[in-house]
């Protein structure tokens, strides 16, 4: 992760929670088949700096299938098909703002822009969504949120899901923006979440606060 993270986060590793978790990750790589790549378990924190971050987009765990994750929230890597829940946001972003349909569904432009692709969970074995949820990594992201919204410079949260709808209590509201929606989904994009208009709501805020919008089409 970048060097601007670490004051922030060193103590955080230190406490034997993560300590646990930690060991419970390194025998997984071990011995499982495990995504994203090991390398790329903190790739969001290496996109994008804490006093960065624009906009956070919370997930919840990485994609389970071959060469799907990559360490960026509902990211995929370069050639790799678009998941159900990726092709329902660039259907949405047609109709919001007209980007056309990417080639890649790689975000990494979004996170080279300050936007923050958050999993809940950093790490899942393949095959077996949500199976390393409850072993600590909830307890670390939780942290991650709170210190982003201690942050002086407001932000724009967007939580789809109730999962990320759980996490509005760590935001201050007050100082921050925060969207919320259904999921993207195949299951409930069509009870609220086409149709939501996140990436405009962004920008117009980003714009009401005196700061450059984002461009969101790769």
């Amino acid at each position: 992760m970048q060097d601007s993270w670490k004051p922030l986060l060193t103590a955080e590793k230190e406490k034997p929670y993560f300590q646990s978790l930690w060991a419970f990750v390194q025998t997984a790589y071990a011995e499982t088949t495990v995504y994203p790549p090991k390398e790329r378990i903190f790739h969001a924190f290496d996109a994008v700096g804490p006093s960065d971050v624009r906009c956070v987009i919370l997930g919840q765990d990485p994609y389970h299938g071959p060469d799907q994750a990559n360490g960026l929230s509902f990211s995929v890597n370069d050639g790799v098909m678009f998941p159900p829940s990726l092709r329902n946001m660039f259907k949405e972003l047609e109709s919001d703002i007209g980007c056309p349909r990417p080639e890649s569904g790689n975000l990494e432009k979004w996170a080279k822009q300050g936007v923050f692709l958050l999993n809940a969970v950093l790490t899942v074995e393949a095959g077996k969504a949500g199976s390393h949820g409850k072993k600590g990594w909830e307890t670390f992201t939780d942290r991650v949120i709170e210190i982003l919204s201690d942050q002086d410079e407001p932000i724009a949260f967007i939580l789809w899901g109730n999962y990320a709808k759980s996490k509005k209590a760590l935001i201050d509201t007050d100082k921050h923006l925060v969207l919320e929606s259904v999921h993207p989904s195949p299951l409930s994009a069509s009870r609220g979440f086409f149709g939501s208009r996140p990436y405009s709501k962004v920008n117009a805020w980003l714009e009401e606060t005196g700061r450059k919008p984002i461009d969101w089409c790769l």
